[in-house]
């Protein structure tokens, strides 16, 4: 594949006929909306995985869709150049209402459902040893000193924590920003950041109920935005970072901390983890296909005698966009 963003006609043919059939059609519909394993195929249009498989394979030798290896899953999802935009477009020109593709969506929502579900009760069951469980993995004192190194020490006005956890973020950044919020999925998490911001007396921070997918916040709100060890729990990460994209001002910094790639396989099995860590290439990517400036890479390795030798990485980027002299949102009102 080149940039051009056009195809030859060759190429278009050949893309055609990858997807003129029924079950890579359905395959294609349902990439259209998000990144799957062949797992997930294999429930939502009820065949068998070596079939699956096959029409899988036949569509990225098309150049249609893209294939992520990720320890012993693999993850598919649509193709960024011409090719991909093509199955888009035949996507979008194919009815809502038809019967089949419809069933489809339904079962794919079940199991987002169920997996979101799966994360919640974990969450949910650990909600008040959480920051315990992190320092396993590398000393939670470490990365937080690498946080504020990479942040300086300039006050800024808004601060977002996205998947909040306990406040920790929220504490830790309070004596730099004017106002902050901290969003989470889990009601006992929640709970347990609301006490800590009263113990702390943090009255300039506030947590909320939210979807790191579909955030209640004005856009163009944030000078900082974090996802602190949030992106390995989520199906589809790059959205994730979009909508996280989509809340900062101008200029504003977008900072990621998650673990470096590892195979550590009981994580996924045992401890709701989507993703076995990100590499340094495939976040640069998501961060220039949302048009930030990569401004740091760190990784914080950890000592001999850490039991599971997981690194952590944390990623600073900042929004390319121009700062103008637009008046600042009040960002501390509570949204509906």
């Amino acid at each position: 594949m080149t940039d051009d963003p056009t195809l030859s006609v060759e190429d278009t043919l050949a893309a055609l006929r990858a997807v003129g059939e029924a079950t890579r059609l359905r395959l294609i519909a349902l990439l259209a909306e998000s990144e799957l394993t062949v797992k997930d195929a294999t429930a939502i249009l009820g065949q068998s995985q070596p079939r699956i498989s096959r029409h899988l394979k036949l569509l990225a030798e098309a150049d249609l869709i893209r294939r992520f290896p990720e320890g012993s899953w693999v993850y598919y999802r649509l193709a960024e150049g011409p090719e991909g935009q093509l199955a888009r477009g035949l996507v979008e020109r194919i009815s809502k209402e038809d019967p089949v593709l419809a069933a489809d969506q339904e079962r794919f929502r079940a199991i987002r459902k169920a997996k979101a579900e799966e994360a919640a009760a974990y969450f949910a069951a650990r909600a008040l040893t959480w920051d315990r469980e992190r320092s396993l993995h590398v000393a939670e004192e470490d990365v937080e000193r690498a946080m504020r190194s990479a942040l300086g020490d300039k006050p800024f006005q808004s601060f977002l924590d996205l998947g909040t956890g306990t406040g920790r973020l929220l504490e830790v950044f309070s004596g730099q920003y004017t106002s902050a919020l901290g969003v989470d999925a889990s009601h006992d998490m929640l709970a347990v950041a609301r006490a800590n911001l009263a113990r702390a007396n943090l009255t300039s921070a506030q947590v909320r109920h939210g979807d790191v997918y579909a955030l209640n916040v004005p856009p163009r709100s944030f000078d900082v935005v974090a996802i602190h060890q949030v992106l390995h729990f989520l199906d589809d990460p790059s959205r994730a970072l979009a909508e996280a994209t989509r809340a900062l001002r101008p200029g504003g910094r977008l900072m990621i901390v998650d673990f470096a790639p590892h195979e550590l396989e009981f994580l996924r099995e045992s401890h709701a983890h989507r993703r076995l860590g990100f590499a340094h290439d495939q976040m640069e990517r998501w961060l220039d296909a949302l048009e930030l400036d990569l401004e740091q890479v760190t990784d914080l390795v950890p000592g001999d005698d850490t039991e599971n030798n997981l690194t952590v990485t944390l990623w600073l980027a900042r929004d390319r966009r121009i700062v103008t002299d637009w008046p600042a949102r009040d960002t501390s009102r509570e949204v509906a």
